[in-house]
């Protein structure tokens, strides 16, 4: 018997794709995660908003790469083709899940699901 393995769909809009993904990847560092936390809590939303967290500009706002380039992270994401989206959705969610249980624990009102 074998696991799930999702299948792999092709990126159409590569550029702001990657783009949009290395933001995410360096907010997720492991000496950038605690901040991007804490900027996320203190905007009131909880982590897995991922449409909030682009209409509050939490990226840019802890991402100096993306604040730097002039592009949004929302601006990004909606040039994305609407499975483009849905990869980046997923890709975004898996990373809160990799985050640390001892930071996940200290963070429990931004990962509730209520």
């Amino acid at each position: 018997m074998t696991g799930f393995e999702q299948a792999a769909i092709k990126v159409e809009k590569k550029k702001e794709f990657e783009e949009l993904q290395a933001a995410i990847g360096r907010v997720f560092a492991p000496q950038k995660i605690e901040g991007f936390l804490k900027r996320v809590e203190s905007s009131g939303i909880r982590i897995r908003d991922w449409d909030a967290i682009l209409t509050k500009r939490v990226l840019e706002g802890h991402d100096q790469v993306l604040a730097r380039s002039g592009a949004s992270a929302e601006a990004l994401y909606r040039r994305l083709s609407l499975s483009d989206q849905a990869q980046m959705r997923e890709f975004f969610l898996s990373r809160i899940e990799e985050v640390d249980e001892a930071l996940r624990h200290k963070f429990k009102r931004l990962y509730q699901y209520y």
